[in-house]
């Protein structure tokens, strides 16, 4: 068998890897070190060379665009359709298995998926049903409380409130929560995590059979798996399974939802005798930007080791620029992609990357003004967006009549006269009865709970579903989604706003025919019916939002969302201490290294050039700032790093969009000892006071200069008061003593 398509592209490193012996295998695999293509060609190794049936092998990662790209380059190897592979996400496979088995996991066969904002939903119906205010019990904690716990494994009945009355009322709203998602027939994504796990340790015949199925486990992301899912591979790996995990400790920064980078060390002593092997080249970036990477988080502890280098250049320092400001900060960005552009560059070179999603702000003004074209990451996924939510809901009452979220979304919707008195009636007798609304509904119409005109409008509503479900039988898939918009109101709904808002809904509506039309239902899940297969496949749809290699546009997106993608040109933004690393950070040590590894990731995005930026004063969330910059920055190798300072020298830096945009920029060599301490500028207007100095006043207490104006004794202060507020005062009448 000639084995030589499989092997000849790789490094030594990965072909060692790829070819180890059966049996379980960890890769620390390095930013940009072919970690993908080791884990596609170990899985066309074990076909090929080692005899393993594609039914034998199991496959999970995090996104749908991570397991689309395997399944893509596996059939490139094979020359073969990946469908009888089971690839995918750790959600999507625990769904498979529900599926399959919905009976044993102690669900019913219709069961819905609820997303994150219909989880919410349920939660506030509870909390009303309890007579809670949602001011002390708020939705989103009682939310990350049930997660969280479900992440770790733990059902209600398992916690114990100890002499805490706040943790008691939790739990019993988790509880409650549990007997809601029971009755009406959902389930939410830590659930199908949670229960696919009961359902194999409590099922040990099935446990026997999928073990003895998947014997070769291949995970991606490794340092991202959370409690759960880690106890979920275990448990299927055995004893005698062959777990593949390929992962870097040095990229985990998702620990604020639940991954456990130590899982990576766990694995070792759970599987005792695993080979290690590292991919240490990097393709991505040149030989500065690895070093300064390399530098950086050797300041974490605890790590399993391992040093990126590259064959390639060095190429350009690592450049850094003070900011006087946020605005200068965003001037500065805007006219070094001038640059670039004006030198024959594109716009979708460069990526802004930045800590959180409101400094993106500045620079859509500034490119706006600048006519800089962008692309912010973050917005409102497809199916997210409000009218495609409506349709799904009217498609979920028809698979599953149960579903009390989708129930209350769209029973007065297109408006037909069942108000929130009406609904709130049907909420009692639901609770009352311990059915579902749309029973409840059926039993209230009898009766005189209801008036005559709210009566005939509920059982119109009861008919109008229905009805779409007995028309929908045998049609396509497309068709049964045309013909719900079509009975149901919607698309005239939104057509009578004459608004763009209801053009642009409009659109959105066809648009779901159409994502309908392109759907394909997986080839090992066509039992499903088409339907349901979609219902679940576009709440499970992660939508990245990821940037789009084609569209010529500036990147901007947080350092998150940035994970697994790469740039010719990337600027880390507002590098601070206490915006990055955040201020919540900062006194953790786990934390702080958390926020480090999110900087390594930033820095590792970068192919060609890297900026680092911060800004001496920064207004975010109203409030105006001195900070110093970040330990990053001093944390990278000094020599590795060139300074860039403004050739025109301003004495304040209020309004400084009006220099900037007439100023350029000087490179020059930097040390350690510049960092820490605002560059020099010319001597403050008025005598005695400096920006960010910390001062007190008579009245207002204690504060911090954030402007100067004029001179003489009409000069003027802005201080930023720490019970106070922000003022303004004249100086020969504020009497300020500085600290």
């Amino acid at each position: 068998m000639n084995l030589d398509p499989i092997l000849e592209r790789l490094n030594a490193a990965q072909r060692a890897a790829v070819t180890a012996p059966l049996g379980p295998v960890l890769v620390l695999a390095g930013a940009g070190s072919g970690k993908t293509r080791v884990l596609t060609h170990r899985i066309a190794w074990l076909i090929q060379a080692e005899g393993v049936s594609p039914h034998a092998i199991l496959a999970v990662t995090f996104t749908n665009k991570a397991a689309g790209e395997m399944r893509a380059r596996i059939e490139s190897l094979l020359g073969m359709p990946p469908g009888v592979l089971w690839i995918g996400t750790f959600h999507g496979i625990a769904h498979r298995l529900l599926r399959r088995h919905w009976h044993e996991a102690g669900l019913i066969e219709s069961f819905q998926i609820i997303d994150s904002e219909d989880q919410q939903r349920l939660i506030k119906k509870i909390l009303r049903a309890q007579q809670l205010d949602e001011t002390r019990w708020v939705p989103r904690e009682v939310q990350w409380f049930i997660n969280s716990n479900k992440d770790e494994g733990r059902r209600a009945k398992h916690l114990k409130a100890g002499n805490d009355p706040i943790r008691a009322q939790m739990i019993r709203l988790y509880a409650l929560y549990e007997e809601a998602c029971a009755l009406t027939g959902v389930v939410d994504f830590a659930e199908l995590l949670l229960r696919a796990f009961e359902l194999w340790r409590d099922q040990p015949a099935l446990l026997a059979h999928y073990r003895q199925r998947f014997r070769h486990i291949l995970v991606d992301e490794f340092q991202d798996t959370n409690t759960i899912q880690y106890a979920w591979l275990k448990l299927i790996a055995g004893e005698g399974g062959c777990p593949f995990v390929v992962g870097d400790d040095d990229q985990s920064v998702y620990g604020w939802r639940g991954a456990r980078v130590e899982n990576l060390q766990q694995f070792g002593r759970d599987f005792p005798a695993l080979k290690l092997f590292r991919l240490e080249q990097n393709y991505r970036s040149t030989g500065t930007i690895l070093a300064a990477a390399n530098g950086l988080i050797t300041n974490n502890s605890g790590r399993l080791g391992k040093t990126l280098w590259t064959s390639g250049d060095d190429g350009e320092p690592i450049r850094v620029y003070a900011a006087f400001n946020e605005r200068d900060e965003a001037e500065f960005v805007c006219q070094r992609i001038r640059e670039h552009v004006a030198h024959g560059g594109l716009h979708r070179d460069v990526a802004i990357l930045y800590r959180s999603n409101a400094q993106s702000r500045v620079f859509e003004e500034m490119f706006l003004s600048a006519r800089i074209p962008y692309r912010v990451y973050g917005g409102l996924r497809f199916f997210e967006r409000a009218e495609i939510k409506d349709a799904l809901a009217y498609l979920r009452l028809i698979a599953n009549r149960r579903d009390d979220a989708s129930f209350e979304r769209v029973v007065n919707l297109p408006t037909r006269g069942i108000g929130a008195k009406s609904l709130e009636t049907l909420r009692g007798a639901a609770r009352a009865a311990g059915s579902p609304l749309w029973e409840a509904a059926q039993a209230t119409i009898e009766t005189d709970a209801l008036g005559p005109k709210a009566a005939a409008a509920l059982r119109g509503f009861l008919e109008l579903i229905e009805r779409l479900s007995a028309e929908v039988q045998g049609l396509a898939l497309h068709e049964q989604v045309d013909r719900m918009l079509e009975v149901s109101g919607l698309i005239e709904f939104h057509k009578r706003d004459k608004a763009d808002r209801g053009e642009a809904r409009v659109e959105n509506l066809e648009e779901l025919v159409s994502a309908a039309r392109g759907f394909q239902t997986d080839s090992l899940d066509t039992e499903l019916p088409p339907l349901e297969a979609f219902l679940a496949h576009v709440t499970l749809e992660s939508g990245e939002g990821q940037a789009d290699a084609w569209e010529d546009c500036v990147q901007m997106m947080t350092l998150h969302t940035a994970k697994g993608l790469e740039f010719p040109i990337v600027f880390l933004t507002g590098m601070e201490d206490g915006l990055f690393p955040h201020q919540r950070s900062i006194g953790d040590l786990d934390g702080l290294e958390e926020e480090r590894r999110l900087c390594y990731v930033g820095m590792t995005r970068a192919m060609k050039q890297l900026y680092l930026t911060y800004a001496e004063q920064r207004r975010l969330h109203g409030i105006d700032s001195y900070s110093q910059p970040s330990r990053f920055i001093k944390e990278t190798p000094q020599e590795l790093i060139e300074e860039i300072r403004p050739r025109l020298q301003v004495a304040r830096p209020v309004a400084s969009g009006r220099f900037a945009r007439e100023s350029s920029y000087d490179s020059v060599p930097v040390h350690r000892s510049s960092y820490g301490t605002p560059r020099s500028r010319a001597e403050p207007p008025i005598p005695g006071m400096r920006l960010g100095a910390r001062v007190r006043h008579g009245k207002f207490g204690e504060g911090v200069i954030l402007n100067l104006e004029g001179s003489g004794p009409q000069a003027r202060v802005q201080v930023n008061f720490e019970r106070q507020g922000t003022k303004w005062l004249v100086m020969q009448f504020a009497n300020l003593e500085p600290l």
